[in-house]
C-alpha cells in the first residue's frame, strides 16, 4: 500500500511517497481501518518542518478517518462497514489528563495516518458523526476536539457567555460554530476583512480586524462594556497573549491552546493577576471527550468547514498551502 514517510532531516522537500507493507488482519481487540482522509494541523505542519522532532521514516499526519475493514476477536463496539476517526491521544482513554508529551500521538511519536490503512486496537477510533464525510469527520480528532475541550468540557461554557475568537484556522471556526450553538455571543478578529465577512455569515456577533486596530484586546472589552470576555481561545501564544488578558474579564478564562507566534515567550504576569482569571493550557482531549463532542454534533447539525482537499501525494503542497495562512477553516487530504 501507499504511504507518506518524514525523511530526516525534516522539511516539506522530505516528506516521500513510498510502498508499505499491508498491516495484514487485526488482532484481538483490533480492528483494520481503510483510511479515506486526513486534515492538517499547525502540529503536522511543525512535525514537517522539524520544529518537532520526529523519527527517521516516520509516517506523519494526526487524524485518520476511514471504515473499518475487519474487526478481530472480541471487539464488539464496531462492525465492518462503520464509518470512524481516530484519537489524538489514543492511551488517554478517559478521566483527567495524564499525558504531556506527544509520545503516543500518531503522526509524531508513532506512525500516523498518511497511508491507506492501520491496524489498531479498537479504543484508538470512535465513530464518525452521523451523516459525515471522511473529510469532514478527520476535522475533529485534533481541531474539533480541541475547541470542545475548552470551551464545553474546560470552560464550561452557558448561554449568554461572550467568547473571543482568534483567526479563521480550524480551531478557531469550530469555537466559533460551538459558541454559537450553545447560546454565546462571539467576537472574532482577524488581519482579513474579507475572512472576517466570512465569520459574520457563520454567525460571529462582534468583528475585529487586528491590522487596523493592534489593542484588539482593549477593543473587544470595550465592546462589552469594559466587563469584558468570558472566555478567550488563544491559538497564538506569546504574541497575543497580552491583548487575551486585556480582553478577558475578571475571573474568566483563557484557553492556551496554540503556539502560532512561538513557543515561548513573557507573560504579563501583573495584568493577569488583577484579571483574576484562569489561563489553562490544553492539548486536544481523551477519547470520551471525542465521543461526547461527537455526540453534540449529532445533536446539533454542525458541518466543519473545509478550505480545500488534496490527493495524500500531494502532502507537501497541502502543507505550503497552510503554511501561507491563507486558509479558511481545514485543509484536508485524500487517501
Amino acid at each position: 500500500m501507499q504511504g507518506i514517510v518524514l525523511r530526516a532531516p525534516a522539511g516539506l522537500d522530505r516528506l516521500e511517497t513510498v510502498d508499505l507493507a499491508d498491516p495484514g488482519a487485526p488482532g484481538a481487540g483490533q480492528i483494520r481501518v481503510k483510511l479515506h482522509a486526513s486534515s492538517l494541523n499547525y502540529h503536522d505542519y511543525a512535525v514537517a518542518l522539524g520544529w518537532i522532532a520526529a523519527a527517521d521514516g516516520r509516517i506523519p499526519m494526526s487524524d485518520g478517518a476511514g471504515v473499518v475493514e475487519a474487526v478481530g476477536d472480541g471487539v464488539t463496539e464496531f462492525a465492518v462497514g462503520d464509518s470512524v476517526v481516530s484519537c489524538f491521544f489514543p492511551t488517554w482513554q478517559d478521566g483527567p489528563a495524564r499525558i504531556g508529551d506527544f509520545s503516543a500521538t500518531p503522526g509524531d511519536g508513532i506512525d500516523g495516518y498518511a497511508r491507506e490503512a492501520v491496524v489498531t486496537p479498537a479504543t484508538w477510533f470512535t465513530r464518525s458523526p452521523k451523516g459525515y464525510s471522511h473529510a469532514e469527520a478527520a476535522t475533529l480528532t485534533t481541531a474539533g476536539l480541541t475547541a470542545w475541550r475548552a470551551l464545553v468540557v474546560e470552560g464550561q461554557i452557558k448561554a449568554g457567555d461572550t467568547v473571543l475568537v482568534q483567526g479563521s484556522g480550524g480551531v478557531s471556526v469550530f469555537a466559533l460554530q460551538l459558541a454559537k450553538a450553545m447560546g454565546a455571543t462571539v467576537i472574532a478578529t482577524s488581519s482579513s476583512d474579507a475572512k472576517l465577512e466570512r465569520l459574520r455569515a457563520l454567525g460571529a456577533d462582534h468583528l475585529i480586524n487586528y491590522k487596523s486596530q493592534p489593542n484588539w484586546g482593549r477593543a473587544a472589552r470595550d465592546w462589552t462594556g469594559g466587563q469584558g470576555v468570558d472566555h478567550v481561545v488563544e491559538v497564538g501564544g506569546p504574541g497575543t497573549l497580552a491583548q487575551s488578558i486585556e480582553a478577558v474579564r475578571i475571573g474568566g478564562r483563557i484557553a492556551l491552546i496554540g503556539i502560532l507566534t512561538g513557543m515561548a515567550g513573557e507573560v504579563p504576569t501583573l495584568a493577569l493577576m488583577a484579571r483574576q482569571a484562569r489561563l489553562q493550557g490544553l492539548i486536544v482531549g481523551s477519547r470520551t471527550h471525542q465521543q461526547e463532542f461527537i455526540s453534540a454534533l449529532d445533536a446539533t447539525g454542525i458541518r466543519p468547514v473545509i478550505d480545500s482537499t488534496y490527493p495524500l501525494k500531494d502532502l507537501a503542497a497541502a502543507f505550503r498551502h497552510q503554511g501561507a495562512g491563507a486558509h479558511f477553516g481545514k485543509i484536508c487530504v485524500a487517501i
